[in-house]
């Protein structure tokens, strides 16, 4: 795991995404994405959360360990699932609504990429929850970025370029926040 070339694209992603993007299409490997952006960006963002919640309830009980890994749980799994889950319905819908051949590889590689700014502002608010609000309207750089991807990784019709950058911002947005808000609100019933 290279973590200057992971910091490297991240920052290119939110300076430059055009430039990003073009850097990325020529990838041979659209798997890679796993290793080398997506699982480090999880990781970093749920240590962000377990070193915060430990600072804040302290280390002198065992409740404060498991507090921070319930936490931590929280962020990876609404992280890893709202990638999946949102490369499945952005596939399935880029197939149906947008005539685009069935490619989740390639799908799940322009997710990966395009939840940069989601894992920075998860790192970010990890650290600092207060930052929230600003972290929400932060969010919206999304769009941006994934405007820029789409013509050079996905290559859908100008016309559709718009709408397809809305749906899968959307998608991109909303899958992993729906999925943490079902997680926390499981946790408040069963712990």
């Amino acid at each position: 795991m290279n973590y200057k070339e992971l910091f490297r694209i991240a920052w290119l992603l939110v300076s430059s995404p055009a430039r990003a993007w073009k850097e990325i299409s020529m990838e041979k490997d659209k798997q890679k994405v796993f290793s080398a952006f997506v699982y480090p960006m999880i990781g970093l963002c749920s240590l962000s959360v377990f070193i915060h919640s430990l600072r804040t309830t302290g280390w002198s009980s065992p409740e404060s360990f498991q507090t921070a890994m319930i936490i931590c749980c929280a962020v990876a799994i609404s992280l890893f699932g709202g990638y999946f889950s949102a490369a499945y319905i952005i596939n399935r819908l880029s197939a149906g609504m947008f005539s685009l051949e069935d490619n989740i590889p390639l799908i799940r590689q322009f997710c990966g990429y395009a939840l940069v700014v989601t894992f920075l502002i998860k790192i970010v608010i990890g650290f600092f929850p207060e930052f929230e609000i600003i972290g929400w309207m932060v969010e919206f750089y999304t769009i941006y970025v994934v405007w820029e991807g789409v013509p050079v990784l996905i290559k859908v019709k100008e016309k559709d370029r718009l709408l397809f950058t809305i749906v899968t911002s959307v998608a991109l947005v909303v899958c992993p926040t729906f999925i943490q808000l079902v997680f926390n609100k499981l946790m408040a019933i069963f712990y």
